[in-house]
């Protein structure tokens, strides 16, 4: 039985006629019209397995948000092909703007989704279905709900809330962005309620990847975590140390793709992929994230398209303690093509042996119990301070890493430890600019980058092949805390209002 990372492809007919012709009224047979489907709990699992699908497009690009907007990640720029210079790259060296193709895309996936989305949970309460697979279903789309608005409402602040579909498009125009307190109330709404209807653990194999109760309050805990609801956090987070989940023992175990290791007992929640194959679900990090001129040193295969981007900087790579385990499972710093090594840094956490070119099995980590402690270290000190308790949280990741444990800290020292700590823990698992955003102000923000963007000015990390820095490149305002509204979304809907500064 396939699991859910084959998207149900699902055709729906909303042809309408005036026509009088008995001929043009017969219903096309190679369609199924919305009135036809939903009907029973394989078609929704179908529509389901859709949404779940759509996490794949949205996660595909995460890494450009999530850290090249950070002191994590640069590109491996090719001076002889700059076709992403207006679009990715711009997001390395904050030169983005509201025409930017990949905001764009961003902002569409989202919404496409979440149409979706909410059309399956209204057709949802009419379908026969009986009650405990209804309550799983409804709570799995709750969750995607609230995880795909805590995106959004960082990525761009104020956003549109939609929670159902629109008969007629003309309400859409009339659409207006939420200011960021209502957004986060239903993701808090969302989650609490998939919690309380999302079993711990599925008992079909083939649900295995699902959203489940763990995920749903480790989101939740990270929304109260964000939103400085401190004591809220603990209260939820302490849930899941008792839902079974642990610590692999080996950190690569995390993005083993083997059968035996997806979805293991550390995993709150990953996008799910499927290489080795020709049904389309295939994930290819591997190949993105690959030096340009590796050829097939780093993926096996020569004939790959290597993008070089999210490399490693000299910052993160220097921030590794001596002896840290997780540096040579997360990156190397070079490779070696015939008898020349080439001093180019690279992600190798989702390199794993493959049979078909560009088509990898790697899922993308969402939540990890590894991000719970962390969280729960971070809400206990900023709620009193680094006790104990919050120290034996922290220590746990360290220990895993080799490293020695920490002592008694005060709340700031401490606050700095278990950032460092996230840093490194959730390196290149698109963590790093939200966490940055938690914990600084805007201005903070812009002040921490522009020294970053000072340090690869003074001394890249990759050759530029002489390829200048631009005036604008890696000078950040507290306008860039967020994204831009996409430029055309405005021009279709006047009353969307843009950033500041933009």
């Amino acid at each position: 039985m396939k699991k859910i990372t084959a998207i149900a492809i699902i055709t729906i007919s909303l042809f309408q006629s005036s026509c009088s012709e008995d001929f043009l009224d017969e219903t096309d047979p190679t369609k199924v019209g919305v009135g036809q489907f939903y009907q029973n709990e394989a078609q929704v699992k179908q529509a389901l397995n859709g949404v779940y699908g759509a996490l794949q497009s949205m996660t595909n690009t995460a890494y450009i948000f999530g850290e090249f907007q950070t002191d994590n990640t640069t590109v491996d720029l090719n001076p002889s092909d700059r076709g992403g210079a207006g679009g990715w790259e711009a997001f390395e060296f904050s030169t983005v703007n509201s025409g930017n193709g990949e905001i764009n895309n961003l902002w569409n996936v989202y919404y496409a989704a979440l149409y979706n989305l909410n059309l399956t949970l209204e057709k949802l309460a009419t379908a026969t279905i009986d009650d405990a697979p209804k309550k799983e279903i409804e709570g799995q789309l709750k969750f995607l709900r609230g995880y795909m608005y805590f995106n959004l409402v960082q990525y761009f602040g104020d956003v549109v809330i939609v929670t159902n579909t629109l008969s007629n498009p003309e309400p859409a125009f009339d659409l207006v962005r939420s200011p960021q307190a209502q957004v986060w109330a239903q993701i808090e709404k969302d989650l609490t309620e998939a919690a309380a209807l999302l079993p711990a653990k599925y008992t079909a194999a083939a649900d295995k990847g699902r959203a489940t109760k763990g995920a749903a309050l480790g989101l939740l805990g990270k929304t109260f975590l964000t939103t400085k609801k401190y004591g809220e956090a603990v209260t939820t987070l302490k849930q899941i140390t008792s839902l079974g989940y642990a610590l692999n023992a080996n950190y690569a175990d995390n993005f083993d793709p083997a059968p035996a290791k997806k979805n293991g007992v550390e995993s709150l929640f990953e996008v799910q992929y499927q290489g080795d194959n020709d049904l389309g679900e295939q994930s290819n990090f591997q190949y993105v994230f690959a030096p340009r001129v590796s050829l097939g040193a780093v993926t096996g295969y020569a004939a790959g398209a290597n993008g070089g981007r999210n490399v490693p900087t000299n910052d993160i790579m220097a921030t590794y303690e001596k002896g840290d385990l997780r540096k040579d499972l997360s990156l190397k710093t070079s490779f070696t093509l015939g008898t020349t090594v080439y001093p180019v840094p690279y992600v190798t956490k989702y390199n794993y042996p493959h049979t078909i070119v560009n088509r990898t099995n790697t899922n993308w980590p969402v939540l990890r119990y590894a991000d719970v402690l962390l969280m729960l270290a971070e809400a206990m000190n900023e709620q009193a301070g680094g006790s104990a308790e919050a120290l034996g949280y922290l220590n746990q990741i360290r220990k895993r890493a080799g490293l020695a444990e920490l002592t008694g800290m005060s709340q700031a020292d401490f606050r700095t430890a278990v950032l460092k700590e996230r840093r490194l823990e959730l390196a290149f698992e698109n963590h790093r600019w939200f966490d940055l955003k938690r914990t600084k102000t805007p201005a903070q923000w812009a002040s921490f980058m522009n020294a970053h963007g000072a340090m690869e000015r003074a001394n890249p990390t990759v050759a530029r092949g002489n390829v200048p820095f631009n005036t604008t490149d890696y000078v950040f305002t507290e306008a860039e805390y967020v994204l831009p509204i996409p430029a055309s979304q405005i021009l279709i809907n006047a009353k969307l209002t843009q950033n500041t500064g933009y």
